[in-house]
Formats: structure tokens, sequence, C-alpha cells
């Protein structure tokens, strides 16, 4: 259904009566659609026309709410399963955190199948706030929505660049990495679908929620509003509760987290380490890029070298250009040894590079 009263009542009545509900993301192609709706087994689907009844569908647990479609860094989809109990730890944690309350007016303009846009509606409904839901994101309909009365919103960093943050008591910012010039009424978040949304606002835990940092560097999370497990009958969790995330992080000296990226993203060349979104951040102040992502390729003398896919701006920057650049800011090793101009970048609905595609040859230009 697309998002809209409609889209939140369904919710709401199937929430009634003991169901879970998966969202599905209405710009699927169908076979898309199919494989996942295969891979979930819901027994029921509710669209504008209507409720139908499936052939084959699995039952869920007593108190189970969503279903959350995810295909993290790998593009395989799961569904992660969170409970009622969860998503109200979730919504009481953040409100506390933020300071909002039934005066606010929430609004969604992110898309409902992912945990960034559902759990702006969740949260409305388990606090009392009030709530607009969008059916996508469009920046002229947000700030008209804003100068309506709506005080807080959840967005990503392309979509906060394309609007007046001013308008806005309070911004969540979630999905791909923040830009340099953070608004000041805007907060950054860390969390995964098996979280229920965002669980470290600012670089710090919210109340309830567990943080370490394991030998090896990643980080693990623990908390009321984690998920149950995944549709599958698998679990992320461990025996004591706590959620491997695969992301490597490290306590800054002010006690605030800072998370480097995926285990698996990390660029090893020449021996030396190299985080993509270190080199991104950098790549990005330059003014003929107007996007940028950092992968490692096989390197036979390095293992890896790194390698920039840009979007230009204008004209196409050159290698030797963004070389200069990063040894500016970055070990010298940091620096990109190809260039590859691209007209878009793959991305998640919530703004995430998908690296994993970076080198599939539909995604370049040269």
């Amino acid at each position: 259904m697309p998002g809209g009263p409609a889209f939140v009542d369904a919710l709401q009545r199937e929430w009634d009566a003991g169901n879970a509900v998966l969202p599905v993301d209405r710009r699927l192609p169908a076979p898309a659609r199919a494989a996942l709706l295969e891979a979930m087994a819901p027994a029921a689907l509710v669209n504008a026309e209507g409720r139908h009844a499936l052939a084959v569908g699995r039952h869920v647990e007593p108190g189970d709410a969503l279903v959350m479609a995810t295909s993290g860094s790998t593009g395989t989809p799961k569904g992660v399963i969170l409970t009622h109990a969860a998503v109200a730890a979730s919504a009481a944690a953040t409100t506390a955190r933020l300071g909002t309350s039934s005066a606010d007016t929430w609004l969604a303009c992110l898309p409902l199948a992912h945990v960034g846009g559902m759990s702006v509606v969740t949260r409305a409904l388990h606090t009392g706030a009030r709530l607009v839901v969008h059916d996508g994101f469009d920046a002229r309909a947000v700030e008209a929505a804003a100068r309506q009365g709506a005080t807080v919103v959840s967005l990503v960093a392309t979509a906060l660049a394309r609007v007046d943050p001013a308008l806005f008591r309070v911004i969540v910012l979630g999905g791909s990495r923040p830009p340099a010039a953070l608004p000041p009424n805007t907060h950054t978040t860390y969390g995964l679908t098996e979280t229920g949304s965002g669980v470290v606002y600012d670089g710090r835990a919210l109340d309830g929620v567990e943080v370490q940092i394991a030998a090896d560097g990643e980080v693990l999370l623990r908390g009321p509003m984690l998920c149950r497990e995944y549709r599958d009958g698998t679990t992320p969790l461990d025996p004591d509760g706590w959620l491997h995330t695969g992301d490597l992080g490290r306590w800054q000296p002010d006690g605030r987290l800072h998370v480097d990226g995926r285990r698996g993203e990390m660029i090893i060349t020449g021996g030396e380490n190299v985080w993509p979104e270190a080199v991104e951040a950098v790549l990005a102040t330059h003014p003929r890029v107007a996007d940028v992502a950092v992968a490692g390729v096989p390197d036979p003398e390095w293992g890896q070298r790194v390698v920039a896919w840009v979007v230009p701006e204008g004209g196409p920057p050159s290698l030797t250009d963004l070389k200069s650049l990063v040894s500016e800011r970055l070990p010298a090793f940091c620096a990109p040894k190809e260039l590859r101009l691209v007209d878009s970048l793959p991305r998640t609905a919530l703004g995430k590079v998908q690296r994993y595609r970076l080198a599939d040859p539909s995604t370049t230009t040269t």
C-alpha cells in the first residue's frame, strides 16, 4: 500500500488481530517481490484493493509485530522479526533521548519497507505523538509538512541536503555518512535492522542499550529493542544476548563510539588498513565530486588497491587531484590508485552504498 493514513490503519488492524506485518517495497520488480514473499512466507497480502489470502504462510509467535526484510551487505534477503516489546522499547528510548513528546508531530518520509521509515510510524503509534506519513521522499512535500506543523523527521544525508533543516525542531539522521557540516538540530544515529532502528545517538548509547568493543574490534550491541530472530528460525544473537554487528569500531577519547565500517569493507593495501568512509569523506569535499564511493579491488602487487567510483560534478576530476587531496588529510596509502567515473552509485533506499555492487559493469561508464 502507498504510504499514508490507509497504510497506518491497515497496520493497526493487523496488529489488533494479533498478526505481524511485513512491509513490502512497492518499487520491487515482480521477480524480486515474488522471491521476497516466498522467503518470508506471509499468510496474506494487503494492498489498496483489500486483503488477500496466500497459498502458503508460516506462523509467527505471539507478540511478534514486524518482519523487516533486509539484504545486509551481501544482497541476500533476510527477515528480521521484531516484537511489540522491542518496538515499544525502541520508541521509549528514542523519545527519551530526543526529548520529543505527544505535542510533537513525526513526519515519515523514508521508505516504509525499511526500518528507518517504519520506525517513525511505530514510534508515533507507541508514544501517542501525531503522525504524518508520505509515500516516499519529496523535498517540497517535506518542507510543506514542516510548515503545516511537522516538528520531527527522520532523514538520510541525501534527503537532508535537499531541505531546509531549520524548518524542523529535531532531525534524526541515519543511512549513509553524515555531512561534514551538521545542522545543530540534527542527531546522527547508528543501528541496524536487527536493532529496530538507531540505538546509538551522536556516539552515545540509548538508555538500556549496552555496547562492547570485542577484542577484534567488532561492535557488539545488547538491549530490549533487539530482534527475536530471523524468519528462517536462526538468530543473530549469541547465548548472552549480544548482537555481533559485523561492524568494526572504537571508543573515542570523549567516550563516544566511532564506527569505522563493515568488517569486510576494510581495504588492506600493501599491509596497511584503509577505511573507505574516511577516504570518501575527504573526496566528497572536491568541487567536481557530486558523489563518491571507495572500495578495494584485487591487485597483484598491493593485495588490494584503493579505487574511487566518482559521479562527477561539472567536469570529471583527475586522479592526480584526488590523490593530492587525500594525501593532505590522510596517510598517503589511503589515496586512490584508480578512478572510475560513473553515472550513479548503487545505494539502498536509505542511501547506504552497496559496495558489493560497485564492480558491476552496469554501474560504470569508464
